[in-house]
């Protein structure tokens, strides 16, 4: 598979709340860098369907899905550390003990960590869309990673995309329409926004900047 970072390291500024969540919270939620594979349900200390999130942001969203289904273990992946610090403060503002936090990149989690078939759901909302022409192989969504994911999701487990820029919604409809492993839950690539996916942050701007927004929702074979 060629490498394609799941991301651009952006470096920001912490705030003095997401530095002191990232040194007293990270021990207890953060999951360590390693090459070994993960036992899910120890890292949850339970059995859990867990839902993987791709790029987490700032980790409002993330942390409003886990508040809403605390039944769900969810495994949020990001290397931006002001996100990662947002995220943390609301995992123990909120009480949340069903989110775990990676810092590293989502194509090596997935790859090296992350069990065959032990996905209930992926999640990849407002990835990079790269929008210069030359630029487009670096996204993300090839059919490589589709492949990827397919292989870490159980049978009947869904890859949910997103995205406010309509010619990477069309390429993400030919990757996952060209996919041996998937389906569309709506019959057509795209479906309505789903109840359970908050808007993000970067959805927000999209909006209002004018742009539309595509949500793909494909389960596995």
């Amino acid at each position: 598979m060629r490498t394609v970072r799941s991301f651009v390291l952006r470096q920001g500024r912490l705030t003095r709340g997401q530095e002191q969540a990232i040194e007293n919270v990270w021990p207890v939620y953060g999951v360590k860098r390693g090459d070994g594979l993960l036992e899910l349900g120890d890292l949850f200390k339970r059995e859990a369907p867990v839902t993987l999130e791709i790029g987490f942001g700032d980790g409002v969203s993330l942390a409003e899905m886990a508040s809403s289904a605390p039944e769900r273990g969810f495994i949020g992946i990001e290397v931006h550390r002001p996100g990662i610090g947002r995220l943390l403060h609301l995992i123990n503002e909120k009480g949340l003990s069903n989110v775990r936090v990676m810092d590293d990149d989502a194509v090596e989690i997935i790859k090296n960590r992350i069990p065959e078939e032990s996905l209930d759901r992926v999640q990849l909302f407002f990835p990079d869309p790269w929008h210069k022409k030359r630029h487009n192989k670096r996204r993300i969504v090839q059919p490589e990673f589709v492949s990827l994911i397919a292989s870490r999701l159980k049978a009947g487990g869904i890859f949910h995309l997103a995205t406010d820029w309509e010619p990477y919604a069309e390429h993400m409809a030919e990757v996952m329409e060209a996919s041996i492993d998937f389906a569309s839950q709506a019959g057509s690539p795209f479906s309505p926004k789903p109840k359970s996916r908050p808007v993000t942050k970067f959805e927000r701007r999209g909006l209002k900047l004018g742009h539309g927004v595509w949500d793909l929702l494909y389960e596995k074979h």
